[in-house]
Parts: structure tokens; C-alpha cells; sequence
């Protein structure tokens, strides 16, 4: 073997990584490089981490996990508000809810201002706010008599409403007035066109909050989009459907839960309106308002406990659903940046 054969050898690399050649050719495995542990978490970040999660956490158990436990455990007594609760009934108070079918209606009627609050706010909110995005004289204006409604307390809306919407109101004397008395009735008494009322103030009132919360979302969709769309051919309608209204979903979705929610939760616009007898015959009743007839109203404190506990785990339940199957990728993306 000539000298430049063995200098190549020399310098060849080793093709097993790992493997050192002692002696000849007999191979040894190297022992591996140490890896450097991770440093723990020290107690600074840890007292930072109390210091700022600590508070929040305590509001959060006091006023929320607390508060359902109690209910909770109210809610296997008969118990009248005072006192200790001695007056041991078991599930009796839950299986009585079910077993009423006033609250069985009460559920119905929240049932039915979810879907009839999507169908009817969502549309009326995307088209106000596609045209509130555009130049135009009085944009400023417009957008601001739309939100008023939303900011409006509830009992000055409920109040204002039953004022002109009863038999000798306002409403029904603009229509006679006008010709148009055959369109007069018993607004809020007619249990056919009660909850149609209802939806009517519903809608009113609350979507100048989806109309703020659309266009916030319009403001994050690249002009340059649109203007691409534009330039290829495609129509005003052509660039919301592929484009404004694809990228305004996570926005939607997150209205749609709100609106869930709070449907689910409606109480005080009924309780004025109605109170808590004209809304069961009315056909406007909600579960918050039969919690108030039969629990503290009729001193059926423990009772009423109960009507909440199940309220709220049809609340949890309800949202629990839309967040695994709607929310979802919304949130893993928001958190994570998408799976690949």
C-alpha cells in the first residue's frame, strides 16, 4: 500500500458514530454525551405565579364553585330560607323538576330563544355590519344608535316596552291611527304572538353587540384580499361569501356562544315584561323565572336551589358540547397554532 493509500485512511471518516477502533479493528462503544437536565421552576417564578393566579382563584371559588356547592347541598332539604336546613329530602326537589311540566315548558321556551336568537340576530348583524364597514356618511351615527339599545339597562327597556306594547299602548293606537287597526292585539297576553314579541325586544336590544363584535372581526381581514378578489372579477357578494364570511367565522362562533348562554340564562327582560305568572300563561317563561316563582317566591328556598343547580348544569352542559365541537379548533389553534 502506497503512502497516499495510507494517508486516505487516516483521514476517512469513522461511518459509525459511536463506535471508536482501539487497538486495531476491534470496535468500542463510546459512552453517550450527558444530556443537560432542564432547570427546574424556581421558588421567584413560583411566588410570581401565586402572587398573580392567587387572587383570581379565590374570586373564582368564592363566587362561583361556592356558591353551586351550597346550592347544591340546599337542594336535598326542604328548607324556607331561615334557620338550618334539618328537613332532609334527598333527590325529591330534582326529581320534582322534571316531573312538572311547567318547568318542562320553562325549557321548551329556552329552547326556542336559542335557535330563534341565532337565526334572527346572527343574519340581521352580519348585513348591518358588512354595511357599517363601508364608506358612508353618518357611519359614526349609525354605528352608535345601534349599540344605544345594548347599553340601556334592562329594567328601563322591559318597562319601556310593556308600556307601549300593551293592549291601550302606544303601538296599537300608531296602527289605528294609520289604518291599519286589523294589525292590533294583545301583544304581550296573546300566547301565539307572545314569544315573537319577546324575540322582537330580544333582537332589538342585543344586536348592537353582535354588530360591534362583526366589525371588530371585519377590521382584522386583510384588505389586500378583498382587493385581489376585486381585481380577478368577483362581485361585492362573490368577496363576502368566499372571503369576508370564511374568515369571520371564529368571530361568529364566538357570538354564537354568548347568545347560547345568555338565552339559556334569560331572566330579567321576561320578569319585567310579563312577571311571574303572566309568562307561564303567556308562553314566555324561562327557567330563571320559574326558579324565582316556585323557589324564593313561593318560600320554597330549597327547592329553588335546585331549579338552579340543574339550570346551571344545563348551562355546562350545553357550553361543554359547543367548545368540543364547534370551539374547537378555534381554541387549539389560538393556543397551540394548529396541528400539522
Amino acid at each position: 500500500m502506497s503512502e497516499t493509500q495510507h494517508e486516505s485512511v487516516r483521514l476517512a471518516p469513522d461511518p459509525t458514530p459511536g463506535l471508536t477502533k482501539v487497538g486495531g479493528d476491534t470496535p468500542v462503544v463510546s459512552p453517550p454525551a450527558r444530556r443537560r437536565r432542564r432547570k427546574g421552576i424556581g421558588w421567584a417564578a413560583r411566588l410570581e405565579i401565586a402572587l398573580m393566579t392567587g387572587p383570581t382563584l379565590i374570586v373564582f371559588l368564592s363566587f362561583v364553585i361556592l356558591p353551586v356547592a351550597m346550592a347544591a347541598y340546599y337542594g336535598f332539604f326542604s328548607w324556607q330560607g331561615y334557620g338550618p336546613a334539618e328537613d332532609f329530602v334527598g333527590l325529591r326537589n330534582y326529581l320534582l323538576i322534571f316531573e312538572d311540566s311547567t318547568f318542562i315548558d320553562a325549557l321548551r321556551h329556552n329552547g326556542i330563544i336559542v335557535v330563534l336568537s341565532l337565526l334572527l340576530q346572527g343574519p340581521a348583524a352580519i348585513l348591518l355590519a358588512l354595511l357599517l364597514n363601508r364608506q358612508m356618511r353618518g357611519q359614526t351615527l349609525i354605528r352608535v344608535l345601534v349599540f344605544i339599545p345594548y347599553v340601556i339597562a334592562e329594567v328601563v327597556v322591559g318597562t319601556g316596552w310593556s308600556l307601549m306594547l300593551h293592549g291601550e299602548g302606544v303601538v296599537n293606537a300608531v296602527l289605528g291611527k294609520i289604518g291599519l287597526g286589523w294589525l292590533q292585539n294583545d301583544w304581550l297576553a296573546d300566547p301565539k304572538i307572545a314569544i315573537w314579541t319577546l324575540m322582537g325586544i330580544l333582537t332589538w336590544k342585543y344586536i348592537g353587540f353582535a354588530v360591534i363584535l362583526f366589525l371588530a372581526g371585519l377590521q382584522g381581514i386583510p384588505e389586500e384580499l378583498t382587493e385581489a378578489a376585486a381585481i380577478d372579477g368577483a362581485s361585492y357578494w362573490q368577496i363576502q361569501r368566499r372571503i369576508t364570511l370564511p374568515l369571520l367565522g371564529p368571530t361568529i362562533r364566538i357570538w354564537a356562544f354568548l347568545s347560547m348562554i345568555g338565552a339559556l340564562q334569560l331572566f330579567d327582560l321576561v320578569y319585567i315584561i310579563w312577571g311571574q305568572y303572566v309568562a307561564a300563561t303567556a308562553g314566555t317563561s324561562t327557567m330563571a323565572t320559574y326558579m324565582v316563582a316556585n323557589g324564593r317566591n313561593a318560600g320554597e328556598y330549597g327547592y329553588g336551589n335546585a331549579v338552579a343547580v340543574v339550570l346551571f348544569f344545563i348551562s355546562l352542559f350545553a357550553a361543554l358540547l359547543y367548545q368540543r365541537f364547534i370551539l374547537r379548533r378555534d381554541t387549539e389553534g389560538a393556543i397551540t397554532g394548529g396541528r400539522r
